[in-house]
Order: structure tokens, then C-alpha cells, then sequence
């Protein structure tokens, strides 16, 4: 017997239109959906993000929630932009998925992406 859960169904169509709109690849998506059903309070916080288009930070990881992280990636957007301010030509779509796959990555390692996060704004890129 074959049980699926309908919510986790509509969660990934909703993930894939939003990964479209954000112009993700499929490659992006496919990696951030597999980090998103292997850890269970991620996939609430995004859930709840689909319900609410706000991040909740309910999910955090040696002091930040995905806010904290949402602000990094757009500060670090900024200034990939070099112009320190957030223009209406920012994807900010693509910014949430970005904050998911780094609160996925930074809570599986943490050692490695603490230091850049405690050590401000910087010119390399979480990878």
C-alpha cells in the first residue's frame, strides 16, 4: 500500500512554479526539493512559507533562523550587484529558495558556513 501525503504534492507543484518564476534550473530544484523532504522541519518552514509568503523562524541553526539568513543572501545579492540597495529588480523569490538551501546546507554543516556568517558581509559566496 502506497501512502502519499497530498500536502507534500501540493507543496511541490507550488515549489516548481516558484522555482520557474525564480528562473531556477532544474538541476537547482531537483537538489533544494531533496534537501526540503530530507529534513522535516524544513519542509514546514517552507510549507509555511507557501501558506504565508512569509518565512517563518521556527527553523534555525547556531543562532539563525532563515530571516537571518535571507537578509545574508540578499546583503551578499547586494553587493554582487555593487549597488547596496535592494532595487525592485531583485529576485526575491530566488532569494527564499537560496535561504532554504543554505539553512539545509548550514544545518548539515555547520562548522563550515558559521564562520562566514559571524564574520559579516564579505566577498565570497556561501557555496
Amino acid at each position: 500500500m502506497i501512502i502519499l501525503d497530498a500536502r507534500r504534492v501540493k507543496a511541490y507543484e507550488c515549489f516548481t512554479q516558484l522555482g520557474q518564476y525564480a528562473g531556477k534550473e532544474e538541476a537547482y530544484l531537483e537538489n533544494l526539493w531533496l534537501e526540503l523532504v530530507s529534513d522535516d522541519e524544513l519542509m514546514g518552514a517552507f510549507m509555511y512559507y507557501l501558506d504565508h509568503h512569509s518565512l517563518s523562524d521556527a527553523v534555525a541553526c547556531r543562532g539563525y533562523d532563515l530571516t537571518d539568513l535571507y537578509f545574508y543572501n540578499m546583503r551578499q545579492y547586494e553587493m554582487g550587484q555593487d549597488i547596496g540597495k535592494n532595487y525592485a529588480d531583485c529576485n526575491k523569490e530566488g532569494l527564499v529558495l537560496d535561504t532554504f538551501l543554505l539553512m539545509a546546507k548550514f544545518r548539515r554543516e555547520p562548522e563550515k558556513y558559521l564562520p562566514k556568517l559571524e564574520g559579516g558581509p564579505g566577498m565570497d559566496r556561501m557555496g
